[in-house]
């Protein structure tokens, strides 16, 4: 252990003079058995410290084949190893500069021991949760099979926050039932819902204001309520009116699941045929249009007579890189309008579409038209 004296003999030596440093100087030494695997770092922002402090927890997540991932409630976070030039130390009860009493006289000496060092921390960069797995498991099991996945089996297995994995079971119209979530075959969530419209048609109710209890009434006999519910809930915005409880059906949600049963059973449909058909389809009263089915759907204005095909996102690939191939291997040019919905989910955060393809894809123009192609060979 140092002394005063020594440590002032040794701020000669280095020609460091003693007014312009701490009052306070601590001498460091290593603690029995250090060594650099007993401890690792992870530098964490604002809100996640915050989070931390609150009381809150912070999961590692990821099956063995899988890059690991760190989630907090409602946010993902990649998880990379970065280096740093300067030794980290591990020192219990040190304090900072602006921990230090300011009203010593006179220098004094603290003795604190190093418990652990380090020469890189894990570095936090907020990435898009890993959403595809969900509905591939709940797709292994849908409504009329066993159930078999609980939130806590969800969160073991998907590589998102709760509040991420709760917001996509939401969008893929997952069903909870006595604790386990289960996804709807779609066939029965579309009849579902052509048992709602066509109440809805021979009570000549407004779409704007369909009655929950009159709907669970009048219903019960063909489909259990909970079912009949739960399609109000995918397809309808549920307010209040008069201590009744009503809905407001989605126009564009309604038009797409009828249009998604039509092209699932077709590999390409003739686009002014398939656009007569969906209309006849559709409830009275609604109408039918394109911009429904981005992302879902896609169109092909080059062939004779024009055709349309099912072309879902949440069907392709979660990798970016992957995700632009296997456009590729599609169609080999591109308009911004067509691609943009099917590349719109692999934005980060302050990322636009735009920078996605100046990265990913090589711009050109045809016949007047911009359009993209691959900027590397695409197998086919």
């Amino acid at each position: 252990m140092r002394t005063l004296e020594e440590v002032q003999a040794t701020l000669q030596i280095a020609k460091l003079k003693e007014e312009d440093l701490q009052t306070t100087i601590h001498c460091l030494s290593f603690g029995e058995h250090v060594s650099s695997a007993d401890y690792c770092l992870m530098e964490l922002d604002d809100n996640l410290c915050k989070q931390i402090e609150g009381g809150q927890s912070l999961v590692i997540r990821g099956e063995k084949d899988e890059r690991a991932v760190l989630c907090s409630g409602d946010k993902t976070y990649d998880l990379k190893i970065a280096d740093t030039s300067n030794l980290l130390l591990f020192v219990p009860g040190c304090q900072t500069a602006d921990q230090l009493p300011n009203n010593l006289d006179s220098s004094h000496v603290v003795h604190a021991q190093i418990w652990g060092f380090c020469n890189s921390y894990w570095e936090l960069r907020k990435q898009r949760p890993k959403l595809k797995k969900l509905k591939k498991l709940l797709m292994e099991n849908p409504y009329e099979g066993p159930t078999i996945y609980t939130m806590f089996d969800l969160l073991e297995m998907i590589q998102a926050s709760e509040a991420e994995i709760k917001d996509n079971l939401k969008a893929i119209h997952a069903c909870e039932i006595d604790g386990y979530w289960r996804l709807l075959d779609f066939d029965y969530e579309v009849k579902l819902l052509g048992h709602v419209t066509q109440l809805v048609d021979s009570e000549s109710w407004s779409f704007n204001k369909v009655p929950l209890q009159n709907c669970l009434e009048e219903l019960a006999p063909l489909e259990p309520k909970e079912m009949i519910e739960h399609c109000l809930n995918c397809y309808g915005h549920r307010y209040f009116e008069n201590d009744k409880i009503l809905y407001s059906l989605y126009e564009d949600k309604v038009c797409r699941a009828l249009a998604l049963l039509l092209l699932q059973n077709a590999v390409k449909f003739n686009l002014k045929e398939f656009q007569d058909v969906w209309q006849q389809s559709v409830p009275d009263g609604m109408s039918t249009s394109l911009d429904q089915l981005k992302s879902v759907a896609l169109v092909d204005r080059t062939s004779r007579p024009e055709t349309i095909c099912l072309l879902r996102v949440e069907d392709l690939p979660e990798d970016t890189q992957e995700r632009f191939n296997h456009l590729f291997t599609l169609r080999e040019k591109w308009t911004e309008d067509d691609i943009t919905p099917y590349i719109q989910d692999l934005c980060g955060e302050k990322q636009s579409t735009g920078a996605l393809l100046t990265k990913y894809a090589r711009c050109s123009v045809q016949n007047g038209v911009k359009v993209f192609n691959s900027r590397r060979p695409v197998a086919t």
